[in-house]
């Protein structure tokens, strides 16, 4: 599978977020601000899965070319993927 440029660079903001959080914590900042902030992380990732796996999921049923046994495959796979990452 190909990740578009948009992926990617939800990733990055996701690692710029991590390092501000490491920063926070060596600097002593408040419990609650860095809770903030890992909270934010949290849903930037469950936000970039769930685009990853939508994205997956279009590809393989397009790629199934109406084979019903292969598209329900895919979606069973986007399902157990989507519960594995909870």
């Amino acid at each position: 599978m190909e990740y578009d440029s948009k992926t990617k660079s939800r990733l990055k903001r996701i690692e710029g977020q991590i390092r501000g959080i490491l920063r926070m914590m060596e600097e002593g900042q408040e419990c609650k601000d860095v809770i903030t902030q890992l909270s934010a992380v949290r849903s930037g990732v469950d936000r970039t899965i769930g685009v990853i796996v939508s994205e997956n999921l279009v590809t393989c049923v397009r790629e199934s070319e109406g084979d019903e046994e292969k598209m329900n495959d895919s979606i069973q796979q986007a399902v157990n993927l989507l519960v594995k990452s909870r």
